[in-house]
């Protein structure tokens, strides 16, 4: 228990400055997207949502776990190289349905088409603007 308010405050004071899709980190993670031909990219903008647990989320899918894998690799290491920055944690690497990378103020989600249909993040979170890429 300790250990998840120990994380929960570090969430929290990480998080103050608030990103712009303009930020580095945001545009690091959509290139890298694209670059190992990530599908139906959505972000969504979680900022006016009092309750959000980030900035952003940006969803996107990946036909096999292979690629699902590809894609969260490669985001990971682009934004280590170009944003400078690396997760905060991640989850999902074995399985590769649905891997997380968790940047504190950007949340990415790579997943796999039955995996986003069943979830559905952008119902549950369907106060936030989303943007398609």
């Amino acid at each position: 228990m300790e250990q998840v308010s120990l994380l929960a405050t570090r969430r929290k004071r990480n998080s103050v400055a608030r990103l712009t899709k303009n930020s580095k980190i945001y545009k690091a993670i959509i290139h890298a997207i694209k670059e190992k031909k990530g599908e139906h990219i959505v972000s969504l903008d979680l900022r006016k949502i009092p309750e959000a647990v980030a900035d952003f989320f940006i969803i996107c899918e990946a036909s096999s776990t292979t690629q699902v894998k590809a894609i969260a690799d490669f985001v990971q290491e682009h934004v280590r190289a170009t944003a400078e920055e690396t997760p905060f944690h991640s989850e999902g690497q074995q399985t590769a349905h649905w891997i997380l990378i968790d940047y504190v103020n950007v949340v990415v989600h790579v997943m796999q088409p039955e995996t986003r249909k069943f979830y559905k993040l952008e119902e549950m979170w369907n106060d936030a603007e989303g943007e398609e890429y």
